[in-house]
């Protein structure tokens, strides 16, 4: 006999007709798929690592249904009353829910703690058609945990449709007399779950959405699985009209010939937007009897009798109308009513969002591309750029590239060193000697502030800004100068700025270009040379930070010699999730290489398309340079860049 709330025991005669209703249901110690499908549910849908539909027989209870649970119970599916909490929920007949099983009296002893990890647990009622309890659904979690009211309501929704199936199952066995009731359970039971299973999934697949159009198909898909419409719209109100969001992937005319109308307009949507309720239509007849010829067109265009038009809710009013409709009359019941006002409700929550997003990014995009460079036409230098936003769209970020011509101080050109050899590479002459060229020098960054959202897009002008004026205030100075002063207008300001960067002059040196470079915690840029070598420029101090003290940074040098080129490069273009950066790096190398007679834009659409493919998830910037074919030197007193 099985205990009762307070230690006692079981009335017999509820007993007995609990377990006659336990062999009528057919179900014990062994997997049964619709339970396991309801433990399934329960775990989803209430984010708990284990759950269970238990019933309870004589001397143990047993887990027809069961998810999450460890061995050794859950190969045995039973475990003996000493660690049933279960009983508790039949002997009372009510929900137990509990935050914490250890503090509570009724539980604090039970085996179930040490032996299986419970801490929280909150089991519903099982009942049979009588309305004897024969077990609970329950959730149960490792740690203490406070169950929210739509929690508790979720699990009873739950454990209401895996007692209809329970239920149904003794229905089933009790003959031909209740087999029409049978079968009205079953289809009960059945649109609960459904409903129960649109809403989760209409929480997890909306949730994820970032545009209108993105929301368009999704609310289609969902909507389609359920209750097999012909058409599912999107109407929103935009600027004091309803405008139909297109379908993504099919053309409907009507989407087209009707896509603004008024609020006040005769159509269904327009009604249901300003009643915010909603509005039904039967059929046909209906539709001609209560709009205008308009919406009779529209309907007909899409080749629709019926339809159901639910506000989109939200604080300051509808946002605007899911649409769902049918080529033949059709009666909505409560259940699709539910799970239509559902999935109406995720969807305004989606819509906001991608509006905002939307209006977001657009703004930031167009602030990023403002503060992109023009490149300058340098003799003797062929130069390209590309930026490429994140393909999904949410993402904007810091990074960004520079070109700009530096004038040098006739004083300075005395001081001049000796050209580099043609394998020249790390430290070398003197910083300012090296500044100097016939005519100027070119000054250019490819850089990467830390964040993708709108304030790292406008760090990010402000740093290329101030990384310009260091530039054009230290003449005849190196990078690692720039860089530096930089860092210290960074911390002076202060400027919470910090990331990544290549700074890097170069200076006509015949037909040839030296390159002197400085690199803040940045990929390597990669030198492709004439021979078909290609090298990786790996010396690099730390990045650039706000809260860090700046390093002792110093110059690298390289000759850029005709045949040659010289890529500069994000991270967007060379990390992947299931990939190293190193092996990026080896396949811009390849792909630079590969394609080197290119010219300079068509090589970075190649790179972009090989390295990172279509689907790039961060921000890209590609700068190439590439002495410039039978160029001649410029004269002295030219300008460079």
């Amino acid at each position: 006999m099985a205990a009762g709330p307070g230690g006692g025991r079981e009335a017999p005669e509820r007993e007995q007709a609990r377990l006659r209703g336990l062999a009528e249901a057919g179900l014990t110690a062994r997997s049964d798929p619709d339970m396991d499908r309801f433990a399934r549910m329960v775990a989803r849908l209430l984010d708990v690592p284990v759950a269970l539909v238990s019933l309870l027989e004589p001397e143990r209870q047993v887990f027809p249904g069961m998810v999450g649970l460890g061995d050794p119970w859950a190969s045995r599916r039973e475990t003996p009353l000493t660690h049933s909490l279960c009983q508790y929920v039949v002997a009372s007949r009510e929900p137990l829910v509990l935050a914490d099983v250890r503090a509570d009296d009724l539980t604090r002893d039970s085996l179930a703690i040490p032996d299986m990890g419970v801490v929280a647990y909150a089991g519903m009622p099982l009942t049979d058609a009588r309305g004897t309890v024969l077990g609970s659904l329950c959730a149960i979690d490792s740690v203490v945990r406070e169950w929210t009211g739509r929690e508790v309501q979720d699990l009873s929704d739950l454990a209401e449709a895996c007692s209809a199936e329970l239920r149904l199952r003794i229905a089933n066995r009790q003959g031909e007399e209740a087999r029409a009731a049978a079968d009205e359970a079953r289809r009960a039971a059945e649109q609960v779950l459904a409903g129960a299973e649109l809403q989760l999934r209409a929480a997890e697949e909306l949730t994820g959405t970032v545009s209108l159009l993105d929301v368009r198909r999704k609310v289609r898909e969902l909507v389609s699985g359920l209750l097999k419409p012909s058409y599912v719209g999107l109407v929103l109100l935009d600027e004091g009209e309803l405008r139909r969001v297109p379908d993504p992937d099919t053309a409907h005319a009507v989407e087209a010939l009707f896509e603004r109308y008024g609020p006040q307009d005769a159509f269904p949507t327009a009604r249901a937007l300003r009643e915010r309720r909603t509005v039904t239509v039967p059929d046909r007849a209906h539709l001609v009897e209560r709009y205008s010829a308009e919406a009779v067109a529209a309907y007909d265009s899409l080749g629709l009798q019926s339809a159901v038009c639910v506000p989109l809710p939200a604080v300051r009013g509808p946002l605007g109308v899911l649409v769902t409709g049918w080529a033949e009359p059709h009666r909505t019941d409560l259940t699709e009513y539910a799970a239509l006002s559902a999935v109406a409700g995720y969807t305004a929550q989606a819509v906001e969002r991608a509006v905002f997003l939307d209006e977001r990014i657009d703004v930031a995009h167009q602030l990023q591309q403002a503060m992109l460079t023009t490149l300058p036409e340098v003799d003797g230098l062929d130069m390209a750029a590309v930026y490429l936003p994140a393909v999904s769209g949410e993402m904007v970020g810091g990074d960004w590239y520079d070109a700009i011509p530096l004038n040098v101080p006739p004083q300075a050109l005395a001081s001049l060193s000796e050209p580099l050899s043609s394998a020249a590479s790390g430290p070398g002459p003197d910083a300012a000697a090296l500044a100097v060229a016939a005519g100027g020098t070119l000054a250019i960054t490819v850089g990467d502030i830390t964040g993708h959202d709108i304030h790292a897009a406008a760090i990010m002008g402000q740093v290329r800004s101030m990384l310009r004026q260091a530039a054009l205030d230290h003449p005849g100075q190196g990078p690692a100068a720039v860089v530096a002063a930089l860092e210290r207008a960074v911390a002076h300001l202060p400027l919470e700025a910090g990331g990544t960067l290549v700074h890097a002059h170069l200076r006509r040196q015949g037909p040839s270009w030296h390159v002197s470079w400085t690199n803040a915690g940045h990929p390597p840029p990669l030198l492709l040379h004439a021979d078909g070598r290609v090298e990786e420029l790996t010396v690099h101090d730390a990045l650039f930070h706000h809260a860090l003290t700046p390093p002792d940074r110093a110059d690298q040098h390289v000759r850029l010699d005709p045949g040659s080129t010289l890529l500069l490069y994000t991270d967007g273009l060379v990390e992947q999730r299931r990939a190293s950066i190193d092996d990026g790096i080896a396949r811009a190398a390849a792909a630079l290489l590969a394609h080197r007679g290119l010219p300079l834009p068509e090589l970075l659409s190649r790179l972009t398309r090989e390295v990172s493919g279509p689907h790039n998830s961060d921000d890209i910037v590609l700068m190439a340079l590439r002495p410039a074919a039978q160029a001649a030197p410029p004269t002295a007193g030219t300008r460079a860049g």
